[in-house]
Formats: structure tokens, sequence, C-alpha cells
């Protein structure tokens, strides 16, 4: 068989139009923005009864197809962008519970094999702009983590991780040092200090840099993105690219410009309409250039709607930026990781779709893998599995994974199986009530958790809002999804494959484990 014959049968045996490029079969470009602390239910798209409207991620979805049943790792952020970037569930790391500030060391161990180094080692060039917040290494002038020496190099970041270039900031647009990093430096060491900000305008106290300015964040990484776009589309050097956007917004501090603020009946409401015009913006670029057909672009957020962009306001104009599920960020409900994920990949993902199927973003990994047709090593992406037949159309394959764990800020677990959610705690896991942590921005106090069932087992296709725990009509389900879930913890992967071993703790929230057997 010659080799055009040979890739028209390969064509015909995935079940693909045998029109499609070779590049664009085997190696598509790959554009993801993660959005941060954007809720499925401020996507017009995915919900009807939006307060706004977003007319580009409308058309990605239109264009593209969209998860309907998409979720985050997490209900905050830092455990999501390590379980994407690693396919690994961020529990598994040091980090039990919670996120990383501005001046965390790497979380990320040393060489463990990350997303952007697979896909380098398969040719591409790898780029991050935004929001690392996954720890970096910085010299030090004394022994405070704010002793930072900003003239020397730091370690531990996005370049010592996958990717041949970086441009953002160490961590959320509310944390300090407010600087920007630029490879493995800072492009400017800090002049000055700002105090705290209440929200939604929110950020904390700290040193920044004669070169930052928050309102100008979202714009500059913008503006990052679609140069690269444009130094990729000239190079001669045949190289793909994977493109890790990680937007500092709409998360506090609450800053929509000038040209977006009044747009909506909130500033957060605003500020989704500033990311979805800048998402028009980077779709304009890829066509400018020529690159539209043969990227493979994924729109999706790290976790659920925060509330400190004022839930009170949304509720008084009927805006849910949960899209109807309970909880926000934060929580093991669903409104605190089940988030918008949109891929449109030309002549691949059917136009206009939508997929009911049960994903997570950590499947990004291994997809990449089945997609390329490289072979893993056992100890990488061990929660991850390829949904590269969903992104066709075609029906999830008997090797799809059995389980998706989520987790929440204080470090509880839920798991799902199907149309079955378990959550392993009597309450939310975060913020939302019953909460053992109350944000000032949804309760004051810590909930009484008094005669409150100690798990909680919900139906998905019948109660999606989470509202009836049939736990104790159904306790050999509980019992097979608790025990399905202490074996994932310790056999240190969700996938078929050697056991691992997970970092030690201190685990805050596994006193359950003793409830189910070996």
């Amino acid at each position: 068989m010659t080799p055009k014959l040979a890739l028209f049968a390969a064509i015909a045996g995935l079940g693909l139009a045998p029109c499609l490029s070779a590049a664009q079969q085997t190696r598509p470009n790959i554009l993801f923005i993660l959005a941060d602390d954007m809720g499925v239910g401020d996507v017009s798209a995915l919900n009807p009864k939006s307060a706004w409207k977003t007319p580009n991620l409308d058309r990605l979805a239109r264009e593209g197809t969209a998860f309907t049943d998409a979720h985050s790792s997490s209900g905050v952020c830092t455990p999501t962008r390590y379980t994407l970037l690693t396919g690994r569930y961020s529990w598994r790391s040091r980090l039990k519970k919670g996120v990383l500030v501005g001046y965390s060391a790497s979380l990320i161990e040393p060489g463990r094999l990350t997303l952007p180094g697979f896909l380098r080692a398969q040719g591409y060039a790898t780029a991050m702009f935004g929001k690392w917040h996954l720890g970096v290494d910085f010299a030090k002038s004394g022994p405070l983590p704010e002793d930072v020496d900003y003239t020397k190099p730091f370690g531990g970041g996005p370049t010592a991780h996958g990717f041949d270039r970086f441009f953002g900031l160490s961590a959320s647009l509310d944390m300090p040092p407010y600087v920007w990093l630029e490879n493995d430096r800072v492009t400017r060491a800090p002049t000055g200090t700002v105090g705290d900000s209440p929200a939604p305008k929110l950020w904390r106290a700290g040193p920044i840099g004669p070169d930052f300015k928050m309102e100008e964040v979202q714009p500059r990484l913008i503006e990052k993105t679609i140069a690269h776009l444009s130094e990729r589309a000239a190079a001669k050097d045949g190289k793909p690219f994977f493109i890790y956007l990680a937007l500092a917004a709409p998360h506090t501090p609450t800053l929509p410009t000038k040209e977006f603020a009044g747009k909506t009946p909130s500033l957060y409401g605003d500020f989704v309409l500033q990311i979805d015009a800048d998402v028009g913006k980077l779709l304009a670029a890829l066509e400018k250039h020529g690159l539209a057909k043969d990227t493979l672009v994924v729109f999706t957020s790290d976790n659920g709607f925060a509330p400190a962009a004022d839930i009170p306001k949304h509720r008084d104009f009927g805006h849910d930026p949960s899209g109807g599920f309970r909880g926000v960020k934060s929580d093991a409900f669903e409104g605190g990781h089940h988030v918008p994920f949109i891929v449109r990949w030309p002549g691949v993902t059917p136009a206009g779709g939508r997929c009911a199927d049960v994903v997570g973003q950590l499947d990004f990994f291994a997809t990449c893998a089945e997609l390329l047709g490289a072979k893993l090593p056992e100890d990488a992406a061990v929660d991850s599995s390829s949904m590269l037949a969903l992104l066709r159309g075609q029906p999830s394959p008997p090797t799809r994974r059995q389980a998706l764990v989520h987790h929440s800020a204080d470090g509880e677990f839920a798991i799902r199986e199907g149309n079955w959610k378990l959550l392993l705690c009597p309450g939310s896991g975060g913020w939302s009530p019953p909460t053992r942590s109350p944000s000032p921005w949804t309760q004051p106090n810590v909930d009484d958790f008094t005669g409150l069932p100690p798990f909680q087992l919900y139906d998905m296709a019948t109660d999606p809002v989470e509202k009836k725990n049939v736990a104790t009509q159904h306790p050999e389900i509980v019992q097979r999804l608790g025990a399905l879930m202490r074996s994932y913890i310790e056999r240190g992967r969700s996938t078929p494959g050697p056991t691992l071993v997970n970092a030690p703790g201190p685990w805050p929230q596994t006193a359950w484990m003793n409830e189910f057997g070996r």
C-alpha cells in the first residue's frame, strides 16, 4: 500500500473525512484557554437564562462541541492547574487542600512529566501566557516568604516544566508579589506597594513592579498571545504549537476595561464580556494567519463562580453563574467544579455538538497521547483517560475511566460514577452551607453539622441540583463507591498500571476511609 493510500485507509478507519490535512489529523496546533473562576452559567450557549450574551464563546460552541458534564478536578484553582498539566490528581501531591500563594515554592515535582513537556518531546513549540499559580522557587534575600531577590532567576516555573517560553504572573491577580514574570526572571523588581482593596475590586496588600498595572493584565495577556500566534505562523521550523493561555479573569480583582464597564448589571458580568471579546480576538488571529483549520481550541474554567463577585446582586437580576447547580467555587457540590468545556477542532469535533458524557480537564493529557500515537510512561498522567473518541463525536469506548474524583477547598472528596455521585462528607466541603469554612461572601458562621449524615449520595440524572440525599436508600452504592475512592488513594492512580506512592500528608479529610473495606 502506498503512503497516500495508507493515510486514507487510516482516516477511514477512524471514521473521519479524508479531506482533512495530514497535519490536522496527526499534530494539530493546540490553543488551550483556561478562565479563572468563571461559572458554567456565564456562557449563554450553556445557559439560556444568562443575563448576558457571550457571542464569541457561543460561536465556539456552534462551530465545535460543548461538553455539558465537564469538570475541573477541584473547587479551587491551584489543584486544578496541577491536575491539568500533570494528568494526576493534585491531592497526590503535597497539597492536600487549599491553594498556594504568590510566594509558594514549586508544587510540580522535579522530573514529573507534564503535558507541555510531553508535547515538546513530540515536536511541539510550547508557550504559556498568564496565571501560573503552581509555585516558583524565588531566590531569597532573607528568611521570610516575601524576602525575594528579584534580581536573580527563579526555578520551578513554567520553563522548568515543559514550556519553551512564559509570560505571566506567579499566582492569582489578588496575590502579591505584583510583578511580571518572563521565562525565569522578573521583568521589573517592585518599587512600591499597594494596600488591601475590598471586593469585588479585591486584592491583598503587597509589593508591585513599576511596569505592572492590574487593569492592564487581561489586555496584555491577550496581546502577548496574539503576537505569539503571529510568530508561530511565520516560523519555518515545521513545529505545531501548544499555547496554554491561563487567564487571571474574571477572578478578583474584578477590573473590566472602560470599553466593557457598564455593559451588564454587574462588574463581574462586564468582565465576562471582556473575556468573550478576547476569545473573539484570538479566533480572528487564528483566521488571519491561516491557522484556524489546523488548530484545536479549548475553552474552559479552573473552577466555578467565586462568591466574592457578589452572589446577592446576581440573584437580584436573575443570573445564576452556577447554571442552576448547587454551590460555588470551593465546593464539592457541582457549582464548585462543573465548568464550561468547549472544543473546536475543524473537521473533527462535530459542529454544534453536545456531549453529555462525564469528562474531566485532566483527560486532555491522555487525549493528546492517543492523538499522537505516543505511549506514556507508567508513572505519567496516572489519572487521565483519553476522550479522543468523544472529541470525534463517537461513543465512549469501554476503556474510558470508571469514575471521576472531585475535591473541595477543605480537602473533602466526592466521586462520580455514571449518574451516581457520592460526597464523602456531611457538608459542602467548601464555603457554601453546610460549611466548616465560611466565606465572608456566603455566610459569617460555621455550620453545626450535628445530625447531618456522614455521606451524601445523589442521582445526578434525577437530582442534578443535589437536594435529595439517597445514601440510606442505597447503602450498597455508598459502599461500592467509597471502596473505589479508597482504592484510588491507596493505589496512587485511578488508571490501570503499577501501584504508585502519593506524597505524604497531612491528609485533612480521610477519616471516612475506615468505613470502607479494602
